[in-house]
């Protein structure tokens, strides 16, 4: 058993523990039963009254009632403790994924994690809750229940335990290849998670490309394949319960054949006989619930190990041991000799960049300069390599991650909305937003006129991702909620590239209302976007190779120069295909 799971048990030892009590004196209660038996049919046989006869038969209703009250409340505690646990796990589970840094996601599908979330922790409940109590129910029912066969008759007993211990040796026999099975059969249930959430959010670029024919044998391929490793476990798992069948219908036959035997030669009484069979009927449910609690227990530890697998790797992105919380920043911003590396591979070489509090930088280049990565360094979605990332002259890293990414605003390249209203998205990240607030901040980015025409205004449901919102919609709603959260620093990254050049000129002239008073970072390839800034940085090949105004850039002649010439070729081109179109 792990040490998580064991600690996850040991919060809840008290339930537990009462649990096991209780089905001690549930288990003992029982064991008295086949005595009353005794009793009542050796009395018949000496020819008792009725009265004494009802006094058993009330014996046994009380008997059985009071079993019933303990194990109703053994069943509590012990279910009750195994779903706190999984509640806790479960919280631990998502909180332990929130902190995880941005380069986990990129190794691990989602389809992966969603199928431990859900299936493997209910495993683990089942094994905590229904696996641990039939599995201690049946050891103390087991060990009780031989003790009082000893006194009715020992040689009869060692009889029967010569047929038990089969039973255990075929567990042992059949309980690893059970363990090993059912890991490769969670492991083709988290590929099959992933083809299929893969398939649901790209279901637009599936359909487009008539692909469902393809999508759908494909998941067909890989059902089969779930289906063909959980017939082996149930092929294993199933053999447990005739083989048990078996060894107790031998038993049975033994029971008879030495007990009839014994009544004969007179060393028990035929009282005695049924008492002693009527232990042997009260082991019967514990030797079968033994082969279903076995194949609980590894089903159960196979899923902890796959969770563990995902406890066990720590976030790379975390705060640092002695943190300098900067409860208020400035926004002054300095890259010193950054370098960073993705996977090995060199992304930025030696960049080197001062922006002053206050000031507008645009950061322009071609596909895969590292744009985006030099800005993800911020926030520390990525650590350096290299060098250092400051802000107001602190080393981010030495920020606490909730004061960093608290004061900067971030529109990713890849826009994402969340299933809920557009109010909930604009808002999100801002404490008790505010009506007026999420309406200035759909001014700045020009989503206004936009609402107007949402059947249900600010409280329409935009859809998983967004689905029912545009392109340019989707990076104006982002924008708003960047800018809702009024930070020092605002980093938009290629946010406009969905919407039109009229509205992106209205948005950049109500931005820079909003930039004035804050730190920004522009990453555009449109130089309409960013021909404004105090600042323009061209990168390319992870190296800046120009920097200056736009006008100064154009005096150059150089990268910049080049992509302002290329594309004024088509706007013109553009234009003089609007006026052939139009006459």
């Amino acid at each position: 058993m792990s040490p998580r799971l064991r600690a996850y048990i040991m919060r809840y030892r008290r339930a537990y523990a009462t649990g096991f009590l209780l089905s001690i004196g549930a288990a003992l209660l029982l064991m008295v039963n086949p005595i009353l038996v005794r009793l009542a049919v050796d009395g018949i046989a000496r020819g008792i009254s009725m009265r004494q006869l009802g006094i058993y038969a009330l014996g046994l209703i009380g008997i059985h009632t009071s079993v019933v009250i303990l194990r109703y409340f053994w069943r509590m505690s012990i279910f009750g403790a195994s779903r706190r646990i999984e509640y806790e796990m479960r919280n631990d589970y998502f909180a332990h994924l929130q902190r995880m840094h941005l380069g986990f996601f990129h190794h691990t599908r989602t389809g992966d994690l969603m199928a431990r979330a859900v299936n493997d922790l209910n495993t683990v409940q089942r094994f905590l809750g229904p696996g641990l109590m039939h599995g201690f129910s049946t050891i103390i029912t087991f060990a009780i229940a031989v003790g009082f066969m000893l006194t009715v008759d020992v040689r009869l007993t060692l009889a029967m335990m010569f047929m038990l211990p089969l039973v255990s040796l075929t567990f042992i026999a059949l309980a690893p290849r059970i363990h090993a099975q059912f890991e490769t059969v969670q492991d083709q249930f988290s590929t099959i998670s992933a083809k299929a959430q893969e398939n649901f959010s790209g279901i637009r670029v599936v359909k487009a490309f008539a692909q469902e024919p393809y999508e759908i044998e494909a998941f067909a391929v890989l059902n089969r394949e779930y289906i063909r490793r959980n017939m082996g476990v149930i092929k294993t798992s199933g053999a447990l319960w005739p083989l048990i069948d078996l060894f107790l219908g031998l038993a049975a036959v033994m029971l008879l054949w030495q007990g009839g035997d014994a009544v004969i030669r007179g060393r028990i009484t035929i009282g005695q006989f049924v008492q002693f069979t009527a232990y042997l009927g009260l082991l019967a449910w514990p030797m079968i619930a033994l082969g279903w609690v076995v194949n609980l227990m590894q089903r159960g530890l196979a899923s902890m190990k796959r969770l563990d697998e995902i406890f066990s790797q720590h976030p790379a992105i975390a705060d640092y041991p002695d943190p300098r919380p900067v409860p208020a920043m400035r926004g002054e911003l300095e890259f010193r000799g950054v370098t960073f590396a993705y996977d090995g591979t060199p992304v930025l070489r030696d960049i080197s960049l001062q922006i002053p509090a206050g000031h507008t930088v645009a950061i322009v280049g071609p596909t895969g300069s590292g744009k985006s990565t030099l800005v993800n360094l911020i926030p520390r979605l990525f650590d350096v390599t290299g060098g250092q990332v400051l802000i107001d002259g602190t080393d981010v890293r030495r920020i606490p991650l909730d004061d960093l990414r608290r004061q900067i605003g971030f529109v990713p390249q890849d826009t994402f909305l969340f299933s809920d209203t557009l109010r909930e998205n604009i808002g999100y990240g801002v404490e008790a937003a505010e009506d007026a607030l999420v309406q200035r901040a759909a001014e700045v980015s020009a989503l206004v006129r936009d609402v107007a025409d949402f059947p249900k205004g600010y409280d329409t449901v935009v859809g998983e991702r967004g689905v029912t919102l545009s392109g340019g919609q989707k990076q104006r709603a982002a924008i708003a909620r960047a800018v809702a959260r009024d930070p020092r620093i605002l980093i938009l990254d290629d946010a406009l590239s969905s919407v039109d050049t009229s509205t992106e000129e209205e948005i950049l002239s109500r931005l820079r209302g909003v930039m004035a008073t804050r730190t920004a970072i522009l990453i555009s390839h449109r130089i309409s976007t960013v021909r404004h800034a105090d600042l323009i940085v061209v990168l390319d090949d992870g190296r800046i190779v120009e920097r200056g105004t736009h006008d100064e850039l154009l005096v150059q002649g150089g990268l910049y120069a080049d992509l302002y010439q290329k594309q004024l070729l088509e706007q013109e081109l553009e234009e003089a295909e609007v006026d052939l179109e139009r006459t």
